[in-house]
């Protein structure tokens, strides 16, 4: 007789509540969770088919180490014990500097990321490149000049808006929100709320729209910036909430007045009537914005991004019932590292600064690949496969090829895994204890840990703890007191007050705390992320303590033991805080005066070099590339790259989606084999025809290429996409506007 077991789904970022039945040791049926508070009952095509994440021939069992042109397996004291080496080796040798951490941050389970942090300090590396960096950002930075911090964002508060405009999302595709679909259709059908899409291309979202702006591909900024003008024009600013709210109006008015709005709209392909008609919506509802990887990773993305917030605040929508709302969080993706901020370090070659800590992938082939003596020597990736998931494949097969240490942990013998030098086998998000401080809800706070529900596949180990004992070996972790790993296995009171002698003892220890901990009370608890779980519960900092106070909890030296038992009495998630709403929303922010603000003087300049007439300029595309790729569409049909089993998705196809004219001129049929070339390379892939796409621009979707049991499935679409077609600012690589070639493969063999 099997067993359900609660827990959550580990595929995307919204880690919807599921159920699986657990027999004879091994997870047999998935269903959604209907006690899951925020998922509600709600799940989708990939979540029914997590088995298959679960369960396939990739799986890794034990330590692997590369022994000429094979693996063969090892002890983990053999494989921990070579990589410390071979790191001090190459450290002292080169510096800290020549070690990069890449990962580290997975859809479903967060908590290494502490402890990468923590291995970084202690070893004197900064740096940590990220999934984060590959695609928000622009956003994230952004929001953390206008709020005073990158760890304070500005999220639509959909449920109570009477307006959603969706800029280059496909919600009914991609979710990222609570039970898209679900929000999606209920938004669309009822009569007294406007959905409205800026999209190039009908997608799944744009037709159950009231509105769709079908926007010429790679125009956002532009759109925005005559969307800002048509306000101002019009007089539909709040002029009250920008005296109150806000700082720098002065600076930046001048940018949108006396604008060529009727030119802009022209370059945009957009009907000025219905855009002026959609600003006089948004300045007067209840309304929200919600845009994503569309606008994000296309030209001008953190011009775009600005524009955008700029837009909100002009409008008077943030801090405001079914505006843009600050949400209350478990804790910050990363930490705040301005832009303008000396300290934030920037990338040798490339010169980038860090995002919420966090680099962009895009330019880690360049830095590899440098004659630079501090050059990175090394890399560590944990739960990422950047061979399939960041931009310019050869740029980093090629880069990677010439590491003198490439190590993955990972519980796939993923494409990454097979280049590198030591495989070491992680255990999955249904084997260890692990969780998701991203799940953004208004007022409440959500929190899940996920527990185990089957025991891990041969030796793999929690990823977190994976660090912690690589870092004991290179003794990066301080001397710990007998007496403190004894009150570990004893009383967790009496621990808590050894560890705050330990600190007090030894400040520095702080930076080290996540090691610390998991070498401490990790074995006593049975998992490390449940350790600094606990650490973190016993340090609230505000607003959190206040939201946490909130939702009923009484303050006092137990709270923290309170609050973990809490969460472990409710494995299928609960609200653990609330905010105070919308009448202190805006205390929220982290500014000194409490206010936004506007002026961001590192953009001026690529706002107003946004002109139809550059912009007219800059969309006429090389004769040799003579297309737009979006690469990377949303649909249900497809995943990242956790999925490695195929029959999770028996005959979904990778398909090029292309305009029925551009077929014809191209004398493409439908389904024949076509060859898509731009500066990165070339894939070869079956042609779809359909209106779902405009005329000059091809639609590829990411997730194939995959390599499983000797057959690769559909064409690996970062092998289009050149690291170095990349946002200015911060090297967002613009995966929704490359340009390319597309030829039918009988005439390319011509």
């Amino acid at each position: 007789m099997g067993e359900w077991k609660k827990s959550t789904c580990v595929l995307c970022a919204q880690n919807c509540g599921v159920e699986v039945l657990v027999e004879g040791g091994r997870m047999v049926k998935v269903r959604p969770d209907k006690e899951n508070p925020r998922s509600q009952g709600y799940i989708c095509r990939k979540g029914i088919n997590l088995l298959h994440h679960q369960y396939h021939t990739d799986r890794l069992s034990t330590p692997l180490k590369r022994v000429g042109e094979r693996f063969v397996s090892v002890s983990w004291e053999e494989a921990l014990g070579e990589i410390a080496e071979k790191m001090e080796t190459i450290v002292s040798r080169h510096g800290p500097r020549s070690f990069a951490y890449m990962g580290g941050a997975g859809v479903g389970c967060n908590f290494e990321m502490p402890f990468a942090v923590a291995f970084l300090k202690a070893l004197g590396s900064p740096w940590l490149y990220t999934p984060l960096a590959q695609e928000f950002s622009g956003y994230f930075g952004v929001q953390g000049w206008m709020t005073g911090s990158q760890e304070v964002l500005m999220e639509p508060d959909i449920e109570n808006s009477d307006m959603l405009l969706v800029s280059g999302w496909n919600g009914m595709e991609s979710h990222q929100v609570p039970r898209a679909r679900k929000v999606l259709t209920e938004f669309s059908k009822d009569p007294e709320k406007t959905l409205v899409v800026i999209d190039p291309r009908e997608s799944e979202t744009a037709a159950i729209a009231d509105i769709h702006l079908a926007i010429r591909p790679g125009t956002d900024a532009l759109l925005t910036r005559a969307m800002i003008a048509i306000l101002l024009e019009e007089e539909l600013e709040d002029r009250e909430f920008i005296k109150r709210h806000t700082t720098g109006f002065e600076r930046v008015q001048g940018w949108f007045t006396a604008f060529d709005i009727k030119g802009a709209l022209a370059v945009c392909e957009l009907n000025e009537k219905d855009v002026r008609h959609v600003v006089r919506l948004f300045a007067r509802k209840k309304a929200c914005m919600r845009p994503d990887l569309g606008v994000f990773m296309n030209r001008h993305s953190t011009v775009t991004s600005y524009l955008h917030a700029l837009f909100w605040a002009f409008c008077g929508r943030i801090g405001k019932k079914g505006g843009q709302v600050i949400p209350g969080m478990m804790a910050p993706l990363g930490r705040d590292t301005p832009w303008d901020d000396v300290q934030n370090e920037k990338t040798p070659v490339t010169g980038f600064p860090a995002t919420c800590g966090c680099y962009p992938p895009a330019v880690l082939p360049e830095e590899i690949l440098s004659k630079r003596s501090d050059r990175i020597r090394a890399v560590y990736v944990s739960t990422a496969n950047p061979l399939r998931s960041y931009p310019d494949t050869l740029a980093y097969e090629k880069a990677f090829a010439s590491l003198e240490l490439l190590v993955t942990t990972e519980l796939a013998m993923t494409e990454t895994a097979a280049f590198s030098h030591y495989v070491l086998p992680s255990r999955s998000g249904f084997e260890s204890h692990d969780g998701t401080v991203f799940s953004y809800n208004f007022p409440e706070i959500y929190f899940n840990l996920r527990r185990p529900v089957v025991e891990p596949r041969g030796q793999g180990l929690e990823a977190a703890e994976i660090l912690c004992r690589l870092s004991q070996k290179m003794g990066l972790v301080p001397h710990l007191p007998q007496s403190l790993m004894d009150a570990a296995h004893k009383d967790r009171q009496l621990y808590l007050m050894e560890l705050l002698g330990l600190v007090g003892a030894h400040p520095e220890a702080m930076d080290r705390m996540p090691l610390i901990l998991g070498q401490s009370l990790g074995p006593a608890m049975g998992s490390v992320v449940k350790a600094v779980l606990w650490g973190l519960l016993h340090v609230l900092e505000e607003p959190l303590k206040s939201d946490i106070l909130r939702q009923g909890y009484s303050e006092g030296p137990e709270l923290g033991e309170t609050l973990f038992q809490a969460i472990m009495d409710h494995p299928e998630g609960l609200f653990l805080g609330k905010t105070d709403g919308y009448l202190k929303n805006l205390e929220r922010l982290k500014t000194p005066d409490k206010k936004l603000r506007l002026f961001m003087p590192m953009l001026e300049e690529g706002v107003t070099q946004v002109t139809p007439e550059a912009e007219r300029k800059a969309l006429v595309l090389d004769e040799r590339y003579p297309m737009s790729l979006q690469a990377g569409r949303h649909f249900r049909k497809n995943a990242n790259t956790l999925m490695r089993n195929p029959a999770w998705n028996k005959g979904a196809a990778c398909t090029l989606l292309i305009h029925p004219e551009d077929a014809s001129r191209l004398f493409i049929d439908d389904k024949e084999m076509v060859t898509v070339t731009t500066r990165a390379g070339e894939v070869s892939l079956p042609a779809e025809i359909s209106t779902a796409t405009r005329k000059g621009q091809v639609v590829m979707p990411h997730g194939f290429g995959l390599s499983y049991e000797g057959q690769v499935y559909g064409a690996n679409v970062n092998r289009l996409t050149p690291a170095l077609n990349r946002d200015p600012i911060i090297g967002t690589p613009l995966h929704r506007f490359v340009p390319c070639r597309v030829e039918a493969e009988r005439s390319a063999l011509c």
